[in-house]
């Protein structure tokens, strides 16, 4: 007697058997119930999340000699029949081998006639994106108008093929990844009902090596028990399917959140001399981590965490002994290595570095600390709580009177007192226009009552602060500050900055650029910074001050 696989002897037969799409078995369940039956499905989703076995199951409900039900009665010979593909009334068509137009205007001709003896013509069409664009034209016409004694039932896994006019005359349902719990379980029901002695762990590898497929897992369970015989030991299932000991991924990831540089470089000599693909190794090490930044995020992660209950708990204790920013960061620096090993010549010597890195990372909290100081120190200074700039021009107190307040130009000195600075705040106070033209003037002699300034040949400033009306408001506020009479000469300068004295203007850019290059020194020197630089992998573009007092 031949074998039957797994994947065909332990095929749902009802809605309920399918497991993972009760988003879709409910659906149907209820068209049928209240005869709401449409007459073109679509049925989309990934390989082996039982596309095929829900057509057969709804066409079984429609043709059930029992009659219309949501729940088939497999016993009847009409279930029977389709249920071994050999249903008189339901034709498999596979797309991938009738692609034409002929074949589909032979499918339109046997349309027309009525089923033999079941209550409905059913015909279901696999891979139907595989049809032609002139088999699809064909079949548009029948979709739009079919008869009321046939119902089509599309699968594929690639819907985007099929073209739009298709889709719109019929009813979608998207079939859904099986979650890797469901499928470990199904697997259990199955295992003890064939008597074979295996593990949670190993079903948990078998499972996870379907991904979200039901009949791929129970195909490599069909491996695994063919190599094993009735007694499966979990080691054999991980060398059968290559797949890196979850043993080892746990024992790397509590070395780099100990700390731990010597454990996780024992980690990389374990897989090399286990033979497994570092690549491959990193990659399965970034779902560890994914998973925990899951159970961190949220308690109860769902169908978003692909683990068995056993790893989950061993997860949720990781988790618990680290932060949420260190984990985020940990898996960008995974990600990188994993992208620079696709191309590494020292793949080892990579791996190597990724996770001594990993486990040299600063703690987050760290560099939150800075980030707080920093703000802190933002809001000290929009609230005035920093001291004011040490190098600033000297303030002269009038005497008698009160020193002047913040914003405000010095008062006039008293008289002989007083300096060029002084002068020109005074002056800004009450003409800014004539103290930003004398800013980019160089003072050449104060010997009250001598004033002599100084301006670049042909300059725009020399020519304004020559006018006349310009000279009297000068000579004005002038003789107002110093309390005196004073003899203003404005006079041409030749030569660049370095034959007259710096002006106003030179003096406080020269402060600034100092200014920037020690802020910049230290900030770079600053711990902190250096810190982020390795965490980030970045380099320092701009350096913006916030604390004007910096000197």
């Amino acid at each position: 007697m031949s074998y039957l696989v797994l994947a065909r002897k332990y095929r749902p037969q009802s809605f309920a058997d399918l497991i993972g799409q009760e988003h879709v078995s409910q659906t149907l369940a209820n068209a049928i119930a209240t005869g709401r039956v449409h007459h073109a499905f679509l049925f989309t989703g990934a390989r082996g999340v039982g596309k095929t076995s829900a057509a057969r199951i709804l066409a079984k409900a429609l043709n059930c000699e029992q009659g219309l039900s949501s729940e088939p009665c497999n016993v009847c010979s009409s279930c029977l029949e389709i249920a071994a593909g050999q249903g008189q009334d339901v034709f498999e068509i596979d797309g991938a081998s009738n692609t034409g137009v002929d074949d589909v205007r032979d499918l339109r001709e046997n349309i027309r006639y009525l089923p033999a003896r079941s209550r409905t013509k059913i015909f279901i069409i696999d891979e139907v994106h595989m049809l032609s664009i002139n088999a699809f034209n064909a079949l548009l016409k029948t979709l739009e108008e079919p008869p009321a004694h046939a119902k089509f039932i599309f699968a594929t896994t690639e819907p985007h093929k099929i073209p739009i006019t298709i889709l719109s005359r019929c009813q979608r349902f998207d079939f859904r990844k099986i979650a890797l719990p469901r499928i470990a379980a199904r697997l259990r029901q199955i295992v003890d009902l064939e008597a074979i002695a295996v593990s949670d762990r190993a079903l948990g590898l078998i499972a996870r090596r379907g991904e979200g497929s039901m009949r791929d897992a129970l195909s490599t369970l069909d491996q695994v028990i063919a190599f094993c015989g009735e007694a499966v030991a979990d080691e054999d299932v991980q060398t059968l399917l290559g797949m890196v000991d979850r043993r080892l991924l746990l024992d790397t990831t509590e070395g780099v959140l100990a700390r731990d540089s010597r454990r996780a470089l024992e980690a990389v000599r374990r897989v090399d001399d286990l033979g497994h693909s570092f690549r491959s190794f990193t990659q399965e090490l970034v779902e560890v981590f994914r998973a925990l930044v899951l159970l961190k995020v949220g308690a109860e992660p769902g169908e978003l965490l692909v683990t068995t209950p056993e790893e989950e708990q061993e997860f949720r204790t990781l988790a618990a002994e680290v932060s949420l920013e260190d984990l985020q960061r940990m898996l960008t620096l995974l990600m990188r290595g994993e992208v620079e090993l696709a191309t590494s010549s020292y793949p080892r010597l990579t791996l190597e570095m990724t996770l001594v890195r990993l486990a040299n990372l600063p703690p987050a909290r760290e560099v939150a600390a800075l980030v707080r100081k920093l703000e802190d120190l933002e809001r000290r200074l929009v609230s005035g709580g920093v001291p004011e700039a040490v190098a600033k021009p000297p303030t002269v107190v009038h005497p008698g009177g009160a020193p002047p307040k913040k914003g405000e130009a010095p008062p006039p000195p008293a008289s002989g007192q007083g300096d060029w600075q002084g002068l020109v705040a005074h002056i800004r106070n009450g003409r800014p226009l004539i103290a930003s033209l004398l800013e980019h003037g160089s003072l050449l002699a104060l010997e009250l009552p001598r004033l002599e300034i100084g301006f670049p040949a042909a300059s725009f400033h020399l020519e304004h602060i020559k006018e006349a009306a310009a000279q009297a408001t000068l000579k004005e506020l002038a003789e107002a500050y110093f309390g005196q009479p004073v003899n203003i000469k404005v006079v041409a300068v030749e030569g660049g900055a370095g034959g007259r004295p710096p002006s106003l203007l030179e003096e406080r850019r020269v402060q600034e650029s100092d200014r920037q290059r020690r802020l910049r020194e230290d900030a770079l020197a600053h711990p902190m910074i250096k810190a982020a630089q390795e965490i980030f992998g970045g380099e320092v573009l701009e350096i913006r001050p916030i604390d004007k007092g910096f000197v």
